[in-house]
């Protein structure tokens, strides 16, 4: 990228982290352990909410568990069970008519980040009628109040039950993109490890490699900092090092279940200000077109990003690996490069390949548009890059 490219984008940076790091962002209120689902229904009495829409996917939708909370509910609800993976426009847009149409009062989303995704989407719609989701995509368009939002996790890796965004994709041209609001965080998010056991071992990896990608991300952008951003991401990064390998290879083993919804949730919390990077730039634009699963596009692309970054982000990495555990003797280079193989160790241990052949060399043009468009100027990334370094990028992770 130009000097002059490079120093509009730092120079925008300086009042878009003056912003995110004085948003009044209200956190979620966490209820965390087993059986803490069962909560729900007092929290809508609580809160004077009796006509929640339950948005979620089909399988949970026919789960015991989802079952057993409803009889629990003591108003009337309303349950829309067909959210599939990157929800797009049209559907959101049928999820509103339902709203209002039953007259809901309030948000319980379900499931993995998807789920969470289009409850949010169609919340932000609610608030603001006038306009369409398009609209709403500028960075902090909603400013106003959201009906309240009960995230229940049901994987541990996205972190949307305790951000501002919510990640559409628009069908017509396949680009995915996010609306960015503090009031889009949700009010609870309950972290429930029971919820969880019954992940296949695949979904368990890429969504705990996708919430390790939000902890380093945040991590590396420093500009966007507050006072508890480090912590958060060092204990995220600790812990799924630590449990994933755990929770993969046992999918009952509540300890590393409840500590990965946790890690999950303080990269969630991290990232909410600090944001994220080039290497969700780049996988967006992947998900969005081919559906590659989000959490297995970030792990994928996580390495080669930082690789790419070289000697800017060798002290933070390093930093990483100490706390991990991962490397603790050596020099910082030693150190950083010793975290970044982990990470491709960790990627072979669970049968995550090391590149995405899905992607078509006529449409790295198109993405690394999309991917610049999304990372800059918001993105504080060590480096900044632009469409023709995006370009390489897409190309080495297609496994050209």
């Amino acid at each position: 990228m130009s000097i002059i490219d490079t120093a509009f984008s730092r120079l925008a940076q300086i009042p878009l982290g003056m912003y995110v790091r004085n948003m009044d962002l209200a956190y979620p209120v966490r209820l965390e352990g087993v059986d803490s689902f069962m909560s729900i229904p007092d929290v809508l009495k609580q809160k004077g909410a009796y006509h929640p829409l339950i948005v979620t996917g089909p399988r949970i939708g026919k789960s015991s568990f989802f079952a057993s909370m409803v009889q629990q509910l003591e108003g009337e609800y309303t349950v829309y069970d067909k959210v599939q993976p990157d929800p797009c426009i049209s559907q959101i847009e049928e999820m509103v008519e339902i709203y209002k149409k039953e007259g809901c009062d309030s948000f319980i989303a379900i499931g993995g980040g998807s789920n969470m995704d289009a409850a949010k989407a169609c919340s932000a719609r609610i608030a603001r009628p006038e306009k369409s989701l398009p609209q709403l995509a500028h960075l902090f368009g909603l400013n106003r109040p959201t009906p309240l939002f009960i995230a229940v996790p049901t994987t541990a890796g996205t972190g949307s039950e305790t951000t501002v965004a919510a990640v559409i994709r628009d069908e017509k041209t396949g680009h995915k993109y996010a609306i960015n609001d503090g009031n889009l965080c949700p009010n609870y998010a309950v972290l429930d490890p029971n919820l969880t056991v019954s992940l296949p071992p695949e979904q368990t990896a890429f969504t705990g490699m996708d919430a390790l990608t939000h902890a380093v991300e945040a991590y590396l952008n420093k500009p966007y900092h507050i006072k508890t951003t480090m912590d958060l991401c060092e204990d995220a990064v600790a812990a799924i090092v630590e449990f994933l390998p755990k929770a993969f290879a046992n999918g009952e083993n509540l300890e590393a279940r409840e500590e990965m919804l946790i890690a999950s949730f303080k990269a969630g919390e991290a990232f909410t200000v600090a944001c994220v990077g080039n290497v969700h730039a780049i996988a967006h634009a992947i998900g969005g077109l081919y559906h590659v699963p989000h959490g297995k596009a970030n792990t994928i692309v996580l390495p080669y990003v930082l690789e790419e970054y070289g000697a800017k982000v060798y002290e933070p990495l390093a930093r990483l690996a100490e706390v991990s555990e991962v490397c603790t003797e050596g020099s910082t280079e030693t150190k950083a490069k010793a975290f970044i193989a982990k990470i491709r160790e960790m990627n072979a241990s669970f049968g995550i390949p090391d590149t995405i052949p899905e992607i078509k060399p006529e449409d790295i043009e198109t993405m690394s548009a999309w991917a610049a468009h999304e990372a800059n100027p918001l993105y504080p990334c060590p480096v900044v890059f632009d469409k023709a370094r995006f370009a390489r990028l897409f190309t080495k992770v297609s496994g050209r």
